[in-house]
């Protein structure tokens, strides 16, 4: 089906779309730290990168990845439709995670980084956080 906007107005729009309160990703790691004691978390924390959780007085930070957007091809999928979009759409995210992951490590920073398909195995999720 062809789409009924513009390549400019599907931009725009999708440019519009924020993420908050990401169920599959970032709540699953809340219970997770929640049931292990683990604190002294923070979320939105105002860090070049945008991480998803910072311990501020451990200069680490946590970015929770999901699977496809990030680059992992754990379930190996990738769509048949518009392949050559979302290829490059995904380098793009691959290219600005490691930017964000050196620029961080160089100003001192412990950058952990947590795939989506993770979040299901608990040993390691502890192993990653050292719990």
């Amino acid at each position: 089906m062809a789409d009924v906007f513009t390549k400019e107005q599907r931009s725009d729009v999708m440019r519009q779309v924020k993420s908050a309160r990401n169920k599959s990703t970032e709540l699953k790691l809340i219970t997770f730290f929640k049931e292990n004691n683990i604190k002294g978390w923070r979320r939105n924390y105002k860090l070049f990168g945008k991480p998803d959780f910072t311990f501020p007085k451990h200069k680490t930070v946590i970015f929770v990845d999901g699977c496809f957007w990030h680059g992992h091809d754990c379930r190996n999928t990738r769509p048949k439709d518009n392949a050559d979009y979302w290829q490059k759409k995904r380098e793009r995210n691959i290219k600005r995670d490691r930017n964000v992951t050196e620029t961080l490590q160089n100003k001192g920073w412990k950058v952990i980084r947590i795939w989506e398909c993770e979040l299901k195995n608990e040993r390691l999720l502890k192993e990653k956080l050292s719990v």
